[in-house]
């Protein structure tokens, strides 16, 4: 059974490293029974058609330079790929099929489709050849013995059976695209875009689950990514607007592409050959996709009146002009889209029907979804007028506008139209993971923010995620009510049903906002950039994990494009990581940070005098809620030195630093760290000890008690360590107040007089308030 149909167009096969690549993407992404549907090489077409005007004229001398110049560029190739015996028989091949061309041209028995088909099977016979010798199970097919047509049209059931007998179910299949035979055996030829129509016939006759369309651009984007720099690559688009999309002039797809897809469930997929990594678009069927919004310039085209225009009629045009075309009912009257080209050719097909009645027109046609299209017209014609650009034809139908006016519609003009109309149409879908406290607070701030946010875009809550159980709703979670519908919608979940449910939304942006404290649930990091989300985390353990897993994490970000805040991982709402990005940004060199980053220890050591046992303290603000269910996790310093490596990576410090690197000694004897927590309250009297100890010799130094983190860098050493540090009277760490971080930074502008952030460094409401301001600063760099 063939699972897959891959095709690749002539600019994927334009040299022999574009082979070698297209090679590795077959050995990847391939299995036996597979098809892959090939292009001509590069501008192999382009110069066979013009090898054919060239004979039409009878300019022999046009002719035997563009013989040769096909002979030095299927020879190089050949030359570039192939070994051995395998080389010296495409060679040959390649030189007897050329002597053949010329004997024809000579005797004037040449005829077009028959030349043109040379380039597609040129491109098959050595990507298979190719494969060979990379010993892949290969070969090469020749579509003329798979596709026949009677009068023009496929025979369909002649068609499944013949693929079904040629197909090789053992074998990489490599088809020629572009080209079929009549019943007679002549070549006959599939148009313009036949390639990729040749695919989709092969996997309807074929049965195949799949089609995957390898180009050289990454997917389907909002408008022209070439010229504008803010398209938008959308995820899934639906046939029914690609298919429009197609008629209205986007080179992406051919309208009859998709023809064979209908009423079928054969998955479509755009993606590159050039960027194997970027993730496609998929063509889905209607109701599996929401309506996108699109912009797509014409050029050069007229307006022509038809009488009596038939569907059939526009197929068979389309077919005689190798174009799609678009026609349109507007006022009574029927109208067809035809490049100006092509005007003088459309007219005598309708021999008396059809009249121009605007021509030499450009313009630019909006696509969106129903309910938005009459509003973004208008926001059209007044941003076309305020560039002195006055339409000659408007209209405007129930899934897009056609504005066609004298004036060419440039990447400066487009850009702006896409600012305007699309850009504000996107969707943000947010998910949640973590619901205590701060989580809770951070959803009730939610609706006050996704208000400040609605100029821009629409922000929606789709998911909340606990340890266990999920609540997932594409549409929408109502952040005010989502307690009731968490009750009555919640259920268990895999990490694998989140991560899938994550990849199926159909959002121009996701954003995963990880409020847990689970190391698990960070490893899920890597899959969520697979799916390009953003992240938001107050979750510290992705910013401690090992530096290669940390690294490669990164680089998947900046390779999709992607954002990381994780503000609140160290100072809860304080702006530390933003302070320390503006000062590097501006050009300062920080050498120093030093401080108490953990309100827990922060509140110890300024509440111990001496007057109360430091245990009592710790079971005070056990009590409170201060500390983790289990106070040994605080007093470990275990959360702090995550913290600093944090720190230290925001900086760039290129130390291989690994989290157990940071030197570290606990607020406790190390014994108390055996057993359970009543353990540890038999014992607690140690703890007292030690403190009194601490803070005595403190005292003899002038100085008082604090647990602190020091990252100092000079230019051959790194300093990097968390714990019990004698602070002197007058430094900044000395009157912290009960529960606030705090962090000291010199730098080379901040040498002699620190900078000094002071803050909460706990509490629901600021932490809620600092993953809500990373929500922002994400938001505004998405505009």
């Amino acid at each position: 059974m063939v699972n897959c149909i891959h095709k690749f167009g002539g600019s994927s096969l334009s040299s022999s490293d574009r082979y070698q690549s297209v090679a590795k993407i077959i050995i990847t992404h391939t299995q036996p029974g597979d098809c892959v549907v090939v292009s001509a090489a590069g501008k192999t077409t382009d110069t066979l058609v013009l090898l054919w005007q060239s004979y039409q004229k009878e300019d022999t001398q046009a002719v035997a330079d563009i013989l040769l110049q096909l002979n030095n560029h299927q020879s190089d190739l050949i030359e570039q790929l192939l070994e051995a015996d395998l080389k010296r028989i495409a060679l040959k091949t390649l030189s007897i099929e050329l002597s053949y061309i010329a004997e024809l041209t000579q005797a004037e028995q040449l005829k077009e489709a028959a030349l043109l088909a040379h380039g597609e099977l040129w491109s098959a016979r050595l990507l298979a050849t190719y494969l060979q010798q990379l010993n892949i199970e290969a070969c090469a097919q020749d579509a003329r013995t798979l596709f026949t047509l009677s009068d023009g049209e496929l025979m369909h059931a002649e068609n499944v059976q013949q693929c079904g007998q040629l197909i090789l179910p053992n074998k990489i299949n490599v088809v020629t695209g572009f080209i079929a035979a009549d019943i007679k055996g002549e070549t006959v030829t599939l148009g313009r875009n036949g390639s990729d129509y040749s695919a989709t016939l092969l996997a309807n006759y074929c049965n195949a689950k799949q089609v995957c369309i390898w180009t050289d651009t990454q997917g389907v984007f909002s408008t022209d990514p070439r010229k504008v720099q803010k398209a938008i690559k959308y995820g899934k688009i639906c046939r029914g607007q690609a298919n429009l999309l197609a008629r209205l002039g986007n080179p992406v797809l051919h309208a009859k592409t998709l023809s064979p897809l209908k009423n079928t469930n054969i998955k479509l997929a755009v993606r590159s050959s050039f960027d194997v990594q970027a993730s496609p678009t998929h063509i889905v069927k209607e109701g599996l996709a929401k309506k996108k919004r699109f912009i797509t310039t014409l050029q050069n085209v007229d307006l022509l009146m038809v009488e009596g225009l038939s569907e059939g009629e526009v197929a068979s045009v389309s077919q005689l002009i190798q174009h799609s075309l678009h026609h349109f009912n507007h006022n009574g009257e029927v109208y067809l889209v035809v490049p100006a080209a092509q005007t003088y050719l459309v007219i005598n097909y309708f021999a008396g029907r059809a009249n121009i009645s605007e021509s030499n027109l450009n313009g630019c046609a909006i696509v969106a979804p129903e309910q938005d299209v009459n509003i973004l017209s208008l926001q059209a014609l007044d941003l076309l007028k305020l560039h002195s650009i006055k339409p000659r034809f408007v209209h405007q139908d129930t899934e897009y506008a056609l504005l066609l006016t004298d004036q060419f519609i440039d990447s400066d003009i487009q850009s702006a139209l896409h600012d305007k109309l699309i850009n504000k149409g996107q969707e943000i879908a947010i998910i949640v993971a973590g619901l205590g406290n701060v989580g809770d607070a951070f959803i009730k701030q939610l609706s006050a923010q996704f208000e400040r946010l609605s100029d821009d875009f629409s922000i929606k809550l789709v998911a909340l995620v606990r340890s266990q159980e999920m609540l997932f709703n594409p549409s929408g979670v109502n952040p005010q009510t989502w307690k009731k519908q968490w009750q009555l919608e919640a259920k268990k979940y895999q990490s694998s049903d989140l991560l899938n449910a994550i990849s199926e939304l159909d959002y121009e942006r996701k954003v995963v906002i990880d409020i847990t404290a689970s190391e698990q649930f960070s490893q899920l990091y890597t899959g969520f950039v697979q799916s390009d989300c953003h992240l938001i985390s107050a979750n510290k353990y992705a910013g401690t994990a090992p530096t290669l897993w940390y690294q490669t994490l990164r680089n998947n970000l900046a390779e999709r494009n992607l954002h990381w805040r994780y503000n609140t991982s160290v100072g809860a709402g304080l702006p530390i990581n933003f302070a320390l990005a503006d000062l590097q940004n501006s050009g300062d060199k920080i050498t120093r940070i030093e401080g108490v980053f953990s309100g827990t220890l922060s509140w110890l050591c300024s509440k111990y005098d001496g007057s109360t046992a430091f245990s009592e303290l710790v079971l005070e603000a056990q009590k409170m809620g201060f500390t983790e269910p289990d106070p040994r996790e605080d007093l470990s310093g275990r959360d702090m030195q995550r913290k600093l490596l944090i720190l230290a990576r925001e900086l760039g410090v290129e130390l291989e630093l690994e989290l157990d690197d940071i030197s570290l000694s606990a607020l406790m004897p190390d014994e108390l760290t055996l057993g359970n927590w009543d353990d540890f309250l038999n014992k607690k009297a140690q703890l007292d000890a030690f403190i009194e100890e601490h803070a005595a010799a403190a005292k003899v130094k002038n100085s008082v008690l604090r647990y602190t983190g020091l990252l100092e860098i000079t230019n051959d050493k790194v300093i990097a360590k968390v714990g019990i540090a004698y602070v002197p009277n007058g430094n900044a760490l000395v009157n912290l107040t009960p529960g606030d971080n705090i962090f000291v930074i010199n730098s080379k502008w901040y040498n002699d007089n620190a900078l000094v952030i002071q803050g909460p460094g706990a509490g629901r409401e600021v932490t809620a308030a600092g993953i809500h301001s990373d929500l922002y600063w994400l938001v505004q760099n998405l505009k």
